[in-house]
Formats: structure tokens, C-alpha cells, sequence
């Protein structure tokens, strides 16, 4: 049985959303980076604003895991298919758990993140809510959910900037952010996680915004 939910009073914690900046602020930060400043350029506004998720954590969790290791459209059709299997009511563990492997096989979910969804749905009980989690640091968020099988830092990471609007998370793991890096500034490899939190350093404390343009770049 996990100790989390009667553990996590204990973290320290901080009133994040007071220091969410603005965009125009987080653009003219990193426009100091000339690969940075072309990308901005050519891609346009930051819509991060328009892609954040809704729900609570069960439900960005999930999203979460289908969207592991595929393309953007095709995780989101899986995702779509898994929603409708619950005909429009909210998501919740037990019916997950009530769920059986036919049917979210049957709409394009593989066998391990059949399993991932399954302990995800038996754990998230003992996990504070989100409400509580938004004033938890990133790194306490980080070692608490990945708990769960199947969820390692980059899917946490997945949450905290598409759920808990997180300002300054850069995917380490992430091959897509670490392509556009390659394309951005003519490396003649991917760069190493070192070298990708070194390229990176400057771009604090907006690293999710510099992120949501690596991955523009590469539409």
C-alpha cells in the first residue's frame, strides 16, 4: 500500500501560480537565443495557452500515457475511442479497472499500457488531488507519480506543462525536443541529455516555452 496520501502534507510547498509570467515576457526572454529568436519567428504566437488540458489528475494521467511513444494523431483518435467507451461520463478508477483487456485492446491500446492504465487506476486513490499537487515542487510531483507502472518522468513532465501549467520544464527524454535541437542548430547528432540541459540553461525560467517551440518546429 502506497504511504503517499498520508505523507504529502509534509513536502514543502509554493504558491507556483503566483509567479506564472506572461507570454510577451517569456517570448523577449528567449528571443536572446538567435536559433530561439528564427524559430519564434517562424512559427508564430505561443498557443500553449489553447492546448492545456482540463480534468482531474486520473484524467491527465491517462491522456497522458496513451500518448507515449506515438505521433500526436494517432494517440489522440486512441484516446478518443478509449473516452467513448465510457459513453461521456467522467473517468474514474473503478471503471477502469472494470474495463476488460478486449475492449481497450479494441480501440488501439497495446498490452502494456493496458497494464500502466490498470495500476494507474489502483493507485491513484492514495494520490493527493491536484488542487494539492499544484503547490507541490516539480521534482516532489516527479518522484510521487512515478510510482505507477508505466510512468516515468517524461509522462509527469507531460502534466506538468499541459496540466499544471508548469513554466520552466524542459523533457530531457523527449526525442521530439531533442530533434528539433539537432535541425535548430545544425548538430551533427541528437545531443545527450547533458547537452541538452546545458543548451537549455539559458532559456530558464521558460524552458516549457522554448519546449512548445522545439516541437512547433518539427509540425
Amino acid at each position: 500500500m502506497l504511504s503517499v496520501s498520508s505523507a504529502y502534507m509534509s513536502i514543502p510547498m509554493a504558491d507556483f501560480n503566483s509567479l506564472a509570467p506572461n507570454y510577451d515576457q517569456a517570448i523577449d526572454h528567449l528571443r536572446a537565443d538567435p536559433g530561439l529568436a528564427s524559430l519564434i519567428d517562424r512559427v508564430g504566437p505561443c498557443t500553449l495557452r489553447q492546448e492545456q488540458q482540463s480534468g482531474d489528475l486520473l484524467a491527465a494521467l491517462v491522456e497522458s500515457i496513451l500518448y507515449q511513444q506515438l505521433s500526436g494523431k494517432a494517440a489522440a483518435a486512441i484516446h478518443r475511442r478509449f473516452l467513448q467507451l465510457y459513453d461521456g461520463k467522467p473517468l474514474t478508477a473503478a471503471a477502469i479497472l472494470k474495463t476488460s483487456e478486449e475492449q481497450l485492446r479494441s480501440v488501439g491500446i497495446s498490452r502494456p499500457k493496458i497494464i500502466y492504465l490498470k495500476d494507474l487506476a489502483t493507485k491513484i486513490p492514495e494520490f493527493p488531488p491536484l488542487e494539492i499537487l499544484t503547490t507541490w515542487e516539480d521534482e516532489a510531483i516527479v518522484q510521487t507519480l512515478t510510482q505507477v507502472k508505466g510512468i516515468g518522468r517524461w509522462t509527469v513532465e507531460m502534466l506538468l506543462i499541459f496540466r499544471l501549467h508548469r513554466w520552466d520544464v524542459l523533457p530531457l527524454d523527449d526525442l521530439g525536443i531533442r530533434s528539433a535541437i539537432c535541425q535548430l542548430y545544425h548538430l551533427p547528432e541528437k545531443p545527450t541529455k547533458q547537452a541538452l540541459l546545458q543548451i537549455g540553461q539559458p532559456w530558464q525560467p521558460y524552458r516549457t516555452i522554448a519546449s512548445w517551440y522545439l516541437w512547433r518546429s518539427l509540425d
